[in-house]
């Protein structure tokens, strides 16, 4: 009995060792990643704040920290300009996209009809190929239609790219919504746009909410299409912009770049951390319906 007893102990402090040992290495793990995603924000920060310059001037903790380059950025540049239009582009794709992806998610979860089964396959076959793949056809596209160096075209351009994969997950979210709401709803008269617009809208604000994220986020950053498609300089996005900085050999000015870099990620940030819970709920439940 006693050497059971003992065997048990010792098993006991064998398993509690174990456990202390792999909390130990997660930790030294999640350590090293954050020094890595860390470190390079650091220096852009610190970038920004040194003095004006090359990459050669930049550095993580600069000794004269000053604006400078914060008051070259908007005095020397255009980047309110290319600022204003980035965000243009950025909110019409939110919108355009949250709207049309709701809808259209919100017709095949609950209504029947003929071709929904061959409208919801393609949609996932075209879900499978990248944006950059039709990048010729889209500037013949917009060539042949006039909408070359138009902002409007980009936004248009950016709905487009992401509604498959968009309504595919509005379809998933809703198609975890009790259909009894709807059927209760019809009892008391209300048709399907005030179903849609009153019950299950409300319901769906952690998947709208993560939908219309993701879609301003994509053309914030985005500098493959507007490079593509996009010509004057007034039309420039703020990645268009801080490419030219530091690919100019007669203006590289790295300095200014990260200041620009930091201003940009400036409303990203905030998004993320004030739609941090909506964002984890509708990735989650998008997580479960792949």
């Amino acid at each position: 009995m006693a050497l059971t007893t003992a065997s048990r102990q010792v098993s006991s402090a064998s398993s509690r060792a174990r456990r202390r040992g792999v909390s130990v290495l997660v930790h030294l793990e999640l350590a090293a990643v954050a020094a890595v995603v860390i470190f390079p924000l650091v220096w852009i920060v610190g970038a920004s704040l040194g003095p004006t310059g090359g990459l050669a001037n930049a550095s993580p903790i600069p000794e004269d920290a000053s604006l400078t380059n914060y008051v070259t950025l908007f005095a020397d540049t255009d980047y309110g300009r290319w600022y204003l239009n980035t965000f243009y582009v950025a909110v019409g794709t939110m919108i355009g996209g949250v709207v049309l992806a709701s809808l259209t998610g919100y017709v095949f979860a609950r209504m029947r009809f003929r071709g929904r089964k061959a409208g919801l396959l393609t949609i996932l076959i075209l879900q499978m190929f990248p944006t950059f793949l039709t990048a010729i056809a889209v500037y013949m596209l917009f060539l042949n239609f006039g909408l070359l160096d138009s902002l409007t075209g980009l936004v248009l351009v950016g709905v487009a790219a992401a509604l498959p994969y968009n309504i595919w997950l509005m379809k998933g979210y809703a198609d975890n919504l009790p259909t009894s709401l709807d059927e209760a709803a019809m009892l008391d008269g209300a048709g399907r746009w005030t179903i849609f617009r009153r019950i299950i809208l409300p319901l769906m604000t952690p998947m709208l909410t993560f939908v219309a994220i993701t879609q301003f986020t994509v053309p914030w950053m985005d500098f493959i299409l507007p490079s593509l498609l996009l010509q004057s300089a007034e039309k420039k996005t703020v990645a268009l912009g801080l490419f030219q900085m530091i690919s100019d050999p007669y203006s590289n000015d790295f300095t200014t770049f990260a200041a620009g870099a930091v201003f940009l990620a400036v409303p990203i940030t905030i998004l993320y951390i004030v739609l941090q819970k909506y964002l984890i709920t509708g990735a989650a439940a998008g997580a479960e319906k792949e």
